[in-house]
């Protein structure tokens, strides 16, 4: 009797268990199940993600595929380190031009400048190592392209080098102004002098007359746009790793005189009629050398294009008594005071060059090395009275001093694209 109640107990239960409706039960354990299965995705994903290489990429977007966000090593702040940074060299290094050696030229604050690091705000960048940068790009040639500030530059990284390694022959591919190669590694590096990347010279007018002769002019200088410089024309199928920088000279009253001595530019071997000013002539010519060079480097090479470093002339320019004596980096409020485009002063060279760089070089496949905004608060570091001239060097930079730190950003972006690669 107790079996048979029991049994007609169970029986009771189950027929009420099978009247509870099951689709909520099972529509909760499927959102449930789900919810995990992609928390686990996510969670595996995110690290996976933030450990990729810091990418550079092209101007005017990043790399296709790259989804990681590159470093804006021009966002940060200069620090300094009271107790002193232990420097790369010294100012016994023979390459460094007598102007830029602030050390021997008794600079007052020549030995400070080494104990100011930028720090970017997001990253870091720190000072390349010389002896792994020899090993790595062992059997490898790199060229300076450009004017006397890129030879500021192409000293520093020398002097770096060879502070560890002195087995150093001097060594000229066709065309550079100086050369040098680390023999153990079999790496050179090269500083090819040109002013405008385009050929120029002097022009005086035809006796038997021309377009330019025909509307009044009687010399200048020409500028072929399309027509590589002589000095760098075969660069590009030599070095594996090309640094370019132009701009000085586009604005130097001084040299092309708008009106003795104007810049006179020339494509296919004809005048551009109507003539057109200096600005316009800078565009014509990074588009084409921008195509020759893409048309000409070696497979793998890998092209820089520095951007334009700043003056600190103050109270005129060179030649109007400018000087630049600060002895501390500018606070931000003076980097805008001295730059901005909208004061219209003496130093807008720098920013209205890269607007035509950032320009020119848009689709392209250089990469852009910007120094400019961080050298902006570097007033303290031009030779100044110290250079030996008759006015203030407030253009150069003094060695050892910040193209130190333009080359551990050289580095940085170098190492980051090899990576990637």
């Amino acid at each position: 009797m107790a079996m048979r109640d029991h049994s007609h107990s169970c029986s009771h239960h189950q027929n009420h268990a099978k009247k509870v409706p099951l689709f909520p039960f099972v529509s909760l354990l499927c959102f449930v199940s789900i919810f995990l299965v992609l928390s686990f995705i996510r969670n595996t994903s995110i690290p996976s993600r933030s450990n990729q290489s810091i990418q550079f990429p092209k101007i005017g977007g990043s790399d296709p595929g790259i989804s990681a966000a590159p470093c804006d090593y021009s966002d940060g702040t200069w620090i300094h380190y009271p107790n002193g940074r232990t420097p790369r060299y010294d100012n016994t290094c023979k390459e460094i031009f007598k102007g830029w050696n602030c050390f021997s030229g008794n600079k007052s604050n020549a030995r400070d400048l080494i104990n100011w690091q930028w720090k970017p705000t997001r990253c870091e960048l720190p000072p390349f190592d010389p002896a792994t940068f020899l090993q790595t790009y062992r059997d490898t040639s790199v060229g300076f392209i450009g004017d006397s500030l890129n030879r500021n530059m192409f000293v520093s990284l020398f002097c770096s080098l060879k502070g560890v390694s002195n087995e150093v022959k001097k060594w000229r591919p066709v065309g550079a102004d100086r050369g040098f190669t680390f023999l153990h590694y079999n790496l050179t590096i090269a500083y090819h002098r040109t002013n405008l990347l385009a050929r120029y010279g002097s022009w005086s007018a035809n006796g038997n007359g021309g377009a330019l002769e025909a509307l009044g002019y009687k010399e200048g200088y020409r500028v072929d746009v399309d027509i590589p410089e002589g000095t760098w024309a075969n660069a590009p199928s030599f070095h594996d790793i090309l640094i370019f920088n132009t701009g000085h000279w586009w604005w130097a009253p001084s040299k092309f005189d708008p009106v003795k001595s104007p810049m006179l530019f020339f494509e296919k071997g004809q005048p551009v009629v109507p003539p057109v000013s200096h600005d316009v002539g800078l565009d014509l010519v990074l588009e084409h050398m921008v195509k020759y060079v893409e048309n000409r480097t070696r497979p793998g090479a890998i092209k820089f294009f520095r951007t334009q470093s700043p003056r600190h002339f103050e109270g005129g320019d060179w030649d109007q008594g400018g000087t630049c004596q600060r002895l501390k980096p500018l606070l931000s409020e003076q980097v805008e005071e001295l730059f901005s485009l909208k004061n219209n002063g003496t130093n807008l060279e720098a920013r209205l060059v890269n607007q035509h760089l950032f320009k020119a070089l848009e689709g392209s496949n250089f990469h852009i090395l910007d120094i400019t905004h961080l050298s902006e608060f570097r007033a303290d570091a031009h030779p100044s009275t110290a250079g030996g001239k008759k006015h203030d060097d407030c253009m150069h930079w003094c060695l050892p001093g910040i193209t130190d730190t333009w080359n551990d950003l050289f580095v940085v972006q170098l190492s980051n694209i090899k990576v990637r690669n």
